[in-house]
């Protein structure tokens, strides 16, 4: 994305002790994952001071019809299908980006 800094992670895990360390504006994360799944992460996240309210996006080659609930109970803002390739953020999620880069 261009100007907006981004910080990448090799899994859930590293996400998370990363997260502890900075505050993000925005986390896209996927959900099949080694170790630590997207759902726990989510759960995890929330847990965090400063992670309460911020979106967090769901991409996910998970489609089954209740992929997306169970995205959205585990602490997810957004629940976008890797299938979908017309959008590369719901539209919620590129105005929530774009309002936290104009407070920059």
């Amino acid at each position: 994305m261009q100007g907006y800094e981004v910080v990448t992670a090799g899994g859930a895990r590293e996400a998370l002790a990363l997260a502890r360390e900075h505050q993000f504006d925005v986390i896209i994360s996927d959900i099949g994952m080694p170790e630590m799944n997207g759902y726990e992460l989510a759960t995890a996240l929330r847990t965090l001071p400063g992670y309460e309210r911020i979106p967090l996006v769901a991409v996910t080659g998970y489609s089954m019809f209740d992929d997306r609930n169970r995205s959205l109970r585990a602490g997810f803002n957004e629940h976008v299908t890797k299938a979908n390739r017309s959008a590369h953020l719901p539209p919620t999620s590129r105005t929530t980006v774009r309002a936290v880069n104009r407070k920059s």
